[in-house]
Order: C-alpha cells, then sequence, then structure tokens
C-alpha cells in the first residue's frame, strides 16, 4: 500500500520466518538466563533444581507459551485487542500484561546504560574496578585481582573489594535509602540516552526495522556467550566452580521454596502473561506452524540459561580459586553477578580489558532486544487500538517517540543516588511474582474455560495442520491454573518486606508503594470484568453470554467451515 498522507496502512507480516523466530528467541534470552539462572541452580540444590524448573517448565512455560502465539497469530490482534475478539470479558488480561510490561520498560534499560558505562571503561589502561588508587576509593579498599593479596576470612569481612566500590560508589553513587534520592547521576544519564536513542532506531518502522535489527541482536550474544565459555572452561578452579553449580542436593527438594523460585524463573525467563508472545505471533502467516515453533524456542531458551551456568561459574570458580575463599563467598545474582562478581574475575585474568569488552557488550545485546521488543509489544498493542488513527503514515514514529519521552522522564528518579532503591522497588513489586501469576492463572482458565481447550485445539490444528498433545489441554484447564494459584498463595505466605543488600530495610511508606503498583495491574483483571458486566445491555445471562462469546468474525477452523457446508446443504 502506498504511503500516502492519511491513507491507513496494512499491519504487515515479518519478512521471514527467521525474522519471526529470532525476535522471539531476543526476547526470550535475555538477562534473567546469565545472572538469574545460574545462581538459583547453585542456591537450590544444583542439578536438582532441574527437576521443579522441568515440573514447572511442562506444566506452564511451554503451555503459555504455545497458547499466547497461537493467539496472536490466529487474531493478527495485540495483546489487548486479542482479548476483545476471543474473550471480552477477560480484556483486563490484556490491559495487565501491558501494564506489567510497561512497568519493566521503566527499570529494565537502566541496567543498559549501567552495562554501557562499563563497557566505556573496559577500553581503560587500567580497569577501574581492579585498582584502590581512584578518587571513589575508601581506605577500607582492597584489591583483589592483586597477585600477592593474602587475606583471611575476617579480613575480607572487614573490607570492601574494588569492584563493589566502583559499583556503589562510582557507577550508582549509592545514597544511604530511598528517603535520600539525592542528585542525578548525569553520566548514567547520558548512557540511559544513548540506549534510548539506540532502542528508537531500532524499532521506529515497526516490525519492518525490528525483524532485521534482530538478525545482529539475538546472535551475536550467542557468540560473546561462546567466547567467554572457552575461556571460562580453560581457566584454573573452573572444574569446582562447575561442580559447585550443578552438584545435586535432593533434600533441597523438601523446601517449597526451592519450588517457588523454580516457577518465578520460568515465568520471568519466558516472559509470560505480558503479550509479548501474543503480540510477536500476530505477525506470522495464517498457516505459520507455532507448535513447532514453540518446543524450538523452549529448547533454546532454558538451553541457554544451562550454558550460561557453564560460562559463569567457571569464571567464579576460578576467582575463588585464586582468592583461596570458598565459591559461596563469591557468587552473585542479578546485579552482584554482572557488575561486581564477573567484573572482578575478569580483572584477575591476562588480557582483562578483552574479556571485558566481550562480556558487557554481550550484556547490551542481550538486554537490548528484550527491551526494544517489550517497547514494540507496547506499541502494537495500542495501535491496535486506535487502527484508524495510529496507522496512518507517520504516526508510528510520533508515537514511539513520545512514549520513548515519557519513560526517559519517568525514570529520571531511577538515575539519581537513591535510584537503585526506586528500581529494586518496581522489580520486586510491579513487574514479577504476584502479578504474573495471577495474570497467567486467570489467563489459563478464560482460555480453557470460557473460549475452549477444545476450540483452541481446533484452532491450532486448522493453522499448523497438526493436533497438539492432549496434555496442553489438560494444562490449560487445570494445570496451569491450579500451579499459578498454588505458587500465588506460597508468595504471599512467605512474603517479606524488601531489603537491600542485607542491610538497609525500606520503610513501610516504600512497601505500600510497591503493593500499589502491584495492585495497579492486579486489580484490573476482575475490575474490567465488573465493568463490563455492568455497563453491558440486556439480563445478567444475556451480558454474561454475550461478553464469553468471540468474535464472529473470526477466521471460521476446518471443522467450522464443514458445518456451515453441511448446513447450508441441508
Amino acid at each position: 500500500m502506498c504511503r500516502v498522507e492519511g491513507q491507513i496502512k496494512e499491519r504487515g507480516y515479518w519478512g521471514s520466518k527467521a525474522e519471526f523466530l529470532l525476535a522471539v528467541a531476543g526476547n526470550v534470552v535475555g538477562l534473567g538466563n546469565v545472572w538469574r539462572f545460574p545462581y538459583l541452580c547453585y542456591k537450590n540444590g544444583g542439578g536438582a533444581f532441574l527437576i521443579p524448573y522441568l515440573v514447572f517448565l511442562g506444566t506452564s512455560g511451554i503451555p503459555l507459551f504455545l497458547l499466547e502465539t497461537a493467539m496472536g497469530q490466529y487474531t493478527r490482534e495485540g495483546a489487548i485487542t486479542c482479548w476483545h475478539r476471543l474473550c471480552p470479558l477477560a480484556g483486563g488480561i490484556g490491559y495487565a500484561g501491558q501494564l506489567t510490561v510497561f512497568y519493566g520498560c521503566l527499570y529494565y534499560i537502566i541496567i543498559l546504560a549501567w552495562a554501557l558505562f562499563y563497557l566505556i571503561f573496559s577500553f581503560s589502561p587500567q580497569l577501574p574496578w581492579a585498582s584502590c588508587d581512584n578518587t571513589w576509593n575508601t581506605d577500607n579498599c582492597v584489591n583483589l585481582a592483586a597477585r600477592n593479596l593474602t587475606l583471611n576470612h575476617t579480613a575480607r569481612m572487614n573490607s570492601t573489594s574494588a569492584a563493589t566500590e566502583f559499583w556503589e560508589r562510582r557507577v550508582l553513587v549509592l545514597s544511604g535509602g530511598i528517603e535520600q534520592m539525592g542528585n542525578i547521576n548525569w553520566r548514567i544519564l547520558l548512557c540511559l540516552i544513548a540506549m534510548w536513542i539506540t532502542c528508537y532506531f531500532c524499532i521506529w518502522k515497526g516490525v519492518k526495522s525490528t525483524g532485521k535489527v534482530v538478525y545482529f541482536t539475538a546472535t551475536f550474544p550467542y557468540v560473546m556467550l561462546l567466547v567467554l565459555l572457552i575461556r571460562g572452561l580453560t581457566l584454573p578452579g573452573a572444574l569446582q566452580g562447575i561442580v559447585f553449580y550443578l552438584y545435586p542436593e535432593p533434600s533441597r527438594l523438601a523446601d517449597p521454596q526451592v519450588w517457588m523460585e523454580a516457577g518465578s524463573q520460568i515465568f520471568f525467563s519466558y516472559g509470560l502473561c505480558g503479550g509479548t508472545h501474543i503480540v510477536l505471533g500476530s505477525y506470522n502467516k495464517y498457516n505459520n506452524n507455532c507448535y513447532k515453533d514453540c518446543f524450538w524456542l523452549c529448547l533454546l531458551n532454558s538451553g541457554t540459561s544451562l550454558v550460561a551456568g557453564f560460562a559463569v561459574f567457571s569464571v567464579l570458580g576460578f576467582m575463588a580459586h585464586e582468592l583461596g575463599a570458598p565459591i559461596e563467598e563469591v557468587a552473585e545474582s542479578g546485579p552482584g553477578l554482572a557488575f561486581i562478581a564477573y567484573p572482578q574475575a575478569v580483572a584477575m585474568m591476562p588480557l582483562p580489558q578483552l574479556w571485558a569488552v566481550c562480556f558487557f557488550i554481550m550484556i547490551i545485546l542481550l538486554g537490548l532486544d528484550t527491551h526494544f521488543v517489550a517497547v514494540e509489544v507496547i506499541m502494537t498493542s495500542v495501535t491496535d487500538l486506535f487502527p484508524n488513527i495510529l496507522r496512518k503514515a507517520g504516526r508510528h514514529e510520533i508515537l514511539l517517540l513520545l512514549f520513548c519521552l515519557i519513560c526517559f522522564f519517568s525514570q529520571l528518579a531511577m538515575v539519581t543516588e537513591g535510584g537503585m532503591y526506586v528500581i529494586q522497588l518496581f522489580d520486586y513489586y510491579a513487574s514479577n511474582g504476584a502479578c504474573r501469576l495471577f495474570n497467567s492463572m486467570f489467563f489459563s482458565l478464560s482460555m480453557g474455560w470460557i473460549f475452549g481447550a477444545e476450540r483452541m485445539f481446533n484452532v491450532i490444528e486448522d493453522m499448523t495442520k497438526s493436533r497438539p498433545n492432549c496434555i496442553f489441554k489438560l494444562c490449560w484447564k487445570y494445570l496451569t491454573p491450579l500451579v499459578s494459584l498454588v505458587s500465588l498463595v506460597c508468595s504471599l505466605a512467605q512474603y517479606k518486606p524488601l531489603t537491600f543488600n542485607r542491610w538497609y530495610v525500606y520503610p513501610s511508606w516504600a512497601n505500600v508503594f510497591g503493593w500499589l503498583l502491584a495492585l495497579s495491574s492486579i486489580l484490573l483483571v476482575p475490575g474490567w470484568a465488573l465493568g463490563r458486566l455492568l455497563t453491558e445491555k440486556g439480563s445478567l445471562k444475556e451480558r454474561w453470554h454475550h461478553l464469553c462469546s468471540p468474535d464472529t468474525n473470526l477466521p471460521l477452523t476446518y471443522k467450522q467451515r464443514a458445518k456451515v457446508s453441511n448446513t447450508e446443504e441441508n
């Protein structure tokens, strides 16, 4: 269609099957695979942790992954309007998912700004986190990269590593708490601007530009991961690190917390119930085999997590070997791994600048495609709500610019001296945990019972020419909602107020604010359903029937076409 001013553009498709696969792979294979899964594995029983991980993968991960992708491919709609066509009563699930994704967009890209800051310093003649001779260092600083350093356990407890001081005093310029927000860190602010500009131009033409960018952003991290894996395995102490990572402790399986963390990792790393896979699947052709794609992409995601553990713990084993310390003292998760433990280990290697550059390029690319796909998901969902207005030539670029600016100005509090406390608040309450579990429970119930698991089976069979295994029907109707409910109840029962670095306890008002963030998405689901029931015309039974019925203009499956044909013949 020609790009004439005022003319509505076609929605479009992926340029090729590879673009879809790489876009999904780039989204699901992210920072959680590198800095969260390996730590959870060693912490929760090593190889034994794979048992609950695989249980949650089979009962929730793969079934919801397939369901979301198939919903998007069938309706060719975004994460909000998809529900309007399949089950209007459950439309709140779409809005809740997008709000959760939006909260993630607010803080996720700041992690990339930190990584860019580290990458710039990785080209220094001497890595700044490998020295105590800098202006930001204190008298308690110790350079763990020094070859002649010998510290006993007590001395290590009373000192601070150069890598930790660089992270807390140079990168974060960390204040004493969320009550002390302090000044804006202009260095990180400049890095944040650079990452937003990069993100904007990755997706400013919609799925056409996204599909081309992922050829690089989704594949090059694997090159970096392979390089780091080979280097890690050749280091002294690597074997001890890997044994520590995978050594099975079956007794840990009796701990409910192990199962909880396995479930949360599946929902986090697969990006479930945020509408991402609905949007990515909506750009597929109707007859794409999303059933087969689902298995390959899930295998890629979980396989990457496992391999990343070898790359991470081989290096941590080397660091423990060099320091003569137990590996549990150097093992970290989350930002602590990416910005303290790993850089510290890199500083002990020959050619430390080379390995630091490789590592932070990998971190930036892993996070970048996850982030810009999330932004594109919101853009598509909003555009599909108002297609007559937002699909006109030039409107997508303007809307995207407006969204990026809204996010950027909302993030200013997160790049202050107290910004890390705000980021952790959003991560702990707004984007994970109860929000995703609550959404997944109603997601599967709506599609399994209201729209109908059998109807969804017919849809997938019509699109892919292969009927899914009956275990998926069992999961959508029973196992996934049950697992989500039990996990939600357990997480609420074991809830603890948020802390930071084991010493800072968040004030009560901050925890209240965190719960308000969580409830803002959770309450959208029942709130939307109640609102539609109250405003719809007719009796309660008629309103319920209408809101639980799918759009009559949806594509007919082969069984529906056969039924219509038989009716016409009679």
